[in-house]
């Protein structure tokens, strides 16, 4: 306790850091009080159709993602998942087109361009997902909430405001990325996912006191899988197979360079969180098309605990995770850069089959990595099926939101450290450094 005590004043202690802490509170704050200020024309107090709707599938994740601000009709009901959306096909573009991968190749300027491509990419993405939402929210059931008399300017201003909602929070999102602390758009989706832990919590333990003493009992044995869970995702995101690299000694004149023995740290979930949304908007598909059929096949893939679901979205998972990997990870590329650097992987041979080799390795551990993956994915649905947990509470035993809150806590923890240390102080564990994501190439 002391140690963390100490730890505390060491990070107030430092003026910039202190400044870095502030400002993205503030810009969060700002963030969730927009979250609750509704669009014109519609009643708030008739939107319990719309929370109804959106506690499951697709819909659920995404007002998960935007801390419940899209079942609340709210200015920002789209949060920053536009932009989301368009950082990731401008990120597979990159890789797939090799103009645009000679534009990210330009440097400081290349990176610029696609930067601004991809917000005019953003404001094109939620306008079509504005459209959409208003589509959604004139659906029988949710049009009860809509203001008759606003009817004539509903479709206008709706569309205005969330694309504009979009753009301020985007904006948010970079500000806290350079004056704040943390990848800004990291933050701002943990932060919506966190707002829902308080509740969920409450409707658990108010469901388990409801049933006596085994109630209770039943809610601790939750929180300590929880807790084994979250350890269990910590390994996982942290960690790598190093591959060892030893780089040749060079003399020039009377100075030695080179000579020194390094590791090539490859990460056994190097795609991320990227398979898992790829396989739910795939499975997604399905439902769309359960009101025209009848529902059939396709309600099987509306329900997180039944079996059929869980064994498809495992086999996506893992499809994608394979699928994501190569397009991001480059053996021949790493393989370049070592020959450039006078760097070896002892016992393999410069060139193609140091590429090979690589490649090996990374197909071998992404193998588990991807199980393991997979088994986080259906998590919830696991537990909701065995402990009868409320679905809320579920959703925090693994899936994306899981990971995603651990990978951005790692990540801001690290910064966090790295200041700490560059001013002489300890760090925050004693038994070595936090390790985040930064080496994964993600869009989150």
């Amino acid at each position: 306790m002391k140690k963390f005590i100490k730890t505390l004043k060491n990070i107030w202690s430092i003026e910039e850091l202190r400044n870095k802490i502030l400002f993205t509170l503030l810009l969060i704050f700002i963030y969730r009080v927009g979250s609750f200020i509704v669009l014109p024309g519609i009643d708030p107090n008739k939107l319990a159709n719309l929370t109804e709707s959106t506690k499951s599938g697709m819909l659920g994740l995404l007002d998960a993602f935007v801390g419940g601000a899209f079942s609340k009709a709210s200015i920002f009901a789209l949060g920053i998942m536009p932009y989301i959306s368009a950082s990731i096909f401008m990120q597979l573009m990159t890789i797939l087109v090799p103009q645009m991968q000679k534009v990210q190749k330009e440097g400081e300027s290349g990176r610029k361009k696609i930067n601004q491509w991809t917000r005019y990419l953003t404001v094109i993405v939620t306008a079509f997902q504005a459209a959409a939402y208003i589509g959604y929210l004139k659906s029988p059931g949710n049009a009860e909430a809509l203001i008759p008399s606003f009817s004539a300017y509903f479709v206008v201003s709706t569309v205005v405001i969330l694309t504009v909602g979009t753009l301020f929070v985007m904006w948010l999102g970079e500000k806290i990325t350079d004056k704040g602390l943390g990848n800004g758009t990291s933050i701002i989706i943990m932060m919506g996912i966190l707002a829902r832990l308080p509740q969920s919590f409450i409707q658990e333990w108010t469901s388990r006191a409801t049933r006596g003493g085994g109630g209770l009992l039943i809610f601790l044995i939750e929180i300590a899988f929880l807790i084994s869970i979250i350890m269990g995702l910590i390994m996982l995101i942290q960690g790598t197979r190093r591959v060892p690299v030893n780089y040749a000694k060079q003399i020039v004149g009377n100075r030695q360079f080179g000579g020194a023995r390094n590791f090539l740290p490859l990460k056994v979930n190097a795609s991320g969180v990227m398979p898992i949304i790829f396989a739910q908007a795939i499975l997604f598909l399905p439902t769309i098309f359960s009101g025209f059929t009848g529902g059939g096949w396709a309600k099987y893939f509306t329900d997180h605990t039944n079996v059929i679901y869980m064994i498809v979205y495992s086999v996506c998972v893992i499809a994608f995770t394979f699928l994501y990997t190569a397009l991001i990870f480059n053996p021949k590329q790493m393989a370049e850069d070592l020959k450039r650097s006078n760097g070896f992987i002892p016992g393999v041979k410069p060139g193609q089959p140091t590429a090979d080799y690589i490649g090996t390795i990374m197909d071998r551990i992404t193998l588990p990595g991807a199980i393991l993956l997979a088994f986080v994915g259906i998590l919830p649905g696991i537990f909701q099926l065995v402990f009868k947990t409320q679905q809320g509470f579920a959703s925090f035993y693994g899936g994306t939101s899981l990971l995603i809150m651990v990978g951005v806590i790692l990540d801001t923890l690290q910064q966090i450290e790295t200041q700490l240390l560059m001013r002489q102080y300890d760090g925050l564990m004693n038994t070595g450094r936090i390790q985040g994501r930064q080496a994964t190439t993600s869009a989150i």
